[in-house]
C-alpha cells in the first residue's frame, strides 16, 4: 500500500462535514454547545437547501449522524451527548 492510500480514509468524512454538496452548514457547528443552537442551524441549512435529495429533516438528521458516526467518532463524551440531545431537538423543532 502507498502512502497516499493509508491517507485518503482519513481524510474523506472531514471534506464530506465540511463541503458538503447537499447542505451548506455554518463553520463549526458540530462543536457548539448548544443542541438547540445546533439543531436549529442544521434546520435552516437543509430547509435553505436546493441541492438535498429527501425531506429537509431526512438531510438534517442524516449529516449530523455522519458526523457523530464517522467525523466525530472520537468526540468527548460531553460533546456527544450535545450531539445527541441536538437530535432529538431536531425532531422536535420537525414536529417528529
Amino acid at each position: 500500500m502507498g502512502q497516499a492510500s493509508q491517507r485518503a480514509p482519513k481524510k474523506w468524512s472531514q471534506a464530506v462535514t465540511e463541503s458538503s454538496f447537499a447542505l451548506d452548514l455554518e463553520p463549526g457547528v458540530f462543536t457548539w454547545t448548544d443542541p438547540a443552537a445546533i439543531a436549529r442551524s442544521l434546520m435552516a441549512s437543509a430547509e435553505a437547501s436546493t441541492r438535498r435529495k429527501g425531506t429537509p429533516l431526512q438531510s438534517a438528521m442524516a449529516m449530523l449522524n455522519f458526523y457523530i458516526n464517522r467525523a466525530g467518532r472520537n468526540l468527548p463524551t460531553p460533546q456527544k451527548r450535545v450531539l445527541e440531545q441536538a437530535k432529538a431537538e431536531l425532531r422536535r423543532l420537525f414536529g417528529r
